[in-house]
């Protein structure tokens, strides 16, 4: 069976997915954290040890901020996504405008 297992790096960011053997030799190459199984035994995932040159862990109150779409439950039982508004009728826009310009600015 050629199963194809996913490779995660020690953030959590999917790199690849391999084969049974090639996640073999990477057990064997000590590279391999953490393999995850199924209650039924095939494996589900497979995490990268973090190496030295990876950078810091990331800590859950660099990505937690204000959260600009939210489910919302409609009176029909349904639910869906909405958007939060950025700003008061066009109080970002001149900022949103700069931006665009920095960038689009020949260097």
């Amino acid at each position: 069976m050629n199963h194809r297992i996913p490779l995660y790096t020690a953030d959590g960011e999917l790199t690849d997915w391999v084969s049974e053997q090639a996640l073999a030799r990477l057990e064997h190459a000590g590279v391999v954290a953490r393999v995850v199984r199924h209650r039924k035994g095939h494996i589900n995932r497979a995490i990268l040890v973090r190496r030295p040159g990876d950078g810091a862990a990331v800590e859950l109150r660099q990505y937690m901020g204000t959260r600009y779409s939210f489910r919302e439950h409609l009176d029909n039982g349904r639910l869906c996504w909405k958007l939060r508004r950025l700003g008061r009728g066009n109080e970002l826009r001149p900022i949103f405008l700069g931006v665009v310009t920095e960038c689009m600015a020949s260097q």
